[in-house]
């Protein structure tokens, strides 16, 4: 890993477009590493004054592809985590090329544990469920428990060293297929840890990167609303039906709140890096989520079945959205904002 200054700017959105472009025919894996080399994924810290830039470059990621935004949201939120925990170079024998992944799930039945190895080194005992992207990515970051209870401990592990195995027999996705979520299975296996037991929680940027993935889900719903408006904008003007006319004004409708809100919880985090910004969060990714759903029926309802079967790219996108979006807790994330609000005398609700 190479640990820049957290204001280090992010790759300028034509750079990234352009190795996105370049490098569309490659398995995610590849092209993930492609972003990594190119400087891609080095992207601002939240909180450190450019949120939005970070937000943008992954939409823009999701736009193009939400398998690949979901290991490159993983890596850069690996890189930004063991930044803000103040993480050494070269951790668990990292590089500059390295590539990351972030599993942070408690699945029931399968939990990591971290035991002294013969030499007094943490070692790993246990299996981590739903590792997105881990057969090919060369370092984790992820949560683990002490035999004394103490946790979750976060740690960094090399993906290559004997006694890391992988069990994909549970994933049957059709969506999100080549995120490749499979269980991986640690079997003594030395890692080294990042801050105490207790860190990867309470600190600040947990939020910050929660909210981040509402700007792939944002990300994704664009790139379907841009294949209505084409649509509508390269027909004749006799063929501009009121129907297809009324989806695009309602797919209008909920990306501009969608963004807006995106941008105005950035400056909040941006103003306020130290802050508790849970309800922020929780409330923009709620508001993508509703955003992303009413898209995906939008604009199948005004396209009808052409293009999920005759676009690889829109039916790709449009059974990849519903499987992203389903990492939202749906209703318990909406309580948890009543939650937030609950004890204030004001809701924040003004203009």
């Amino acid at each position: 890993m190479n640990v820049r200054d957290p204001n280090h700017g992010a790759a300028p959105l034509a750079m990234l477009r352009t190795v996105l472009e370049g490098s569309g025919t490659l398995a995610p894996a590849d092209r993930l590493q492609a972003l990594v080399d190119a400087g891609c994924a080095d992207l601002p810290a939240p909180g450190a004054g450019d949120t939005a830039a970070r937000w943008r470059a992954l939409a823009e990621v999701a736009a193009h592809d939400l398998s690949l935004v979901k290991r490159y949201e993983g890596h850069t939120d690996a890189l930004a985590i063991l930044r803000e925990l103040g993480a050494p170079e070269g951790i668990a024998g990292s590089t500059a090329a390295s590539t990351w992944g972030t599993w942070a799930a408690e699945a029931p039945g399968a939990r990591v544990a971290v035991h002294p190895g013969p030499d007094g080194t943490p070692r790993l005992r246990g299996t981590k469920a739903w590792c997105s992207g881990a057969r090919d990515v060369s370092h984790g970051l992820l949560t683990a428990w002490a035999p004394d209870g103490a946790g979750p401990l976060l740690m960094a592990v090399d993906m290559r060293q004997p006694g890391v195995g992988f069990s994909g027999e549970h994933w049957h996705a059709v969506g999100m297929a080549a995120s490749a979520s499979v269980d991986v299975l640690f079997q003594d296996v030395p890692a080294v840890p990042v801050g105490a037991a207790g860190d990867y929680l309470r600190r600040p940027g947990f939020w910050h990167g929660g909210a981040g993935v509402a700007a792939c889900w944002h990300g994704g719903a664009e790139a379907l609303a841009h294949v209505l408006h084409t649509a509508i904008f390269q027909a004749p003007a006799a063929q501009r039906t009121p129907f297809r006319l009324a989806a695009l004004g309602r797919v209008d409708r909920a990306l501009a709140g969608s963004a807006a809100l995106l941008r105005e919880t950035a400056q909040w985090i941006d103003a306020h890096p130290q802050q508790d910004a849970r309800l922020h969060a929780l409330r923009v990714r709620q508001a993508a989520e509703a955003c992303a759903r009413c898209v995906l029926d939008e604009v199948g309802r005004a396209l009808g079945a052409t293009p999920l079967c005759r676009d690889p790219a829109f039916a790709r996108m449009a059974a990849d959205l519903p499987v992203f979006i389903r990492q939202s807790h749906a209703d318990r994330d909406d309580a948890a904002i009543g939650e937030c609000l609950a004890d204030r005398q004001e809701a924040p609700w003004s203009i």
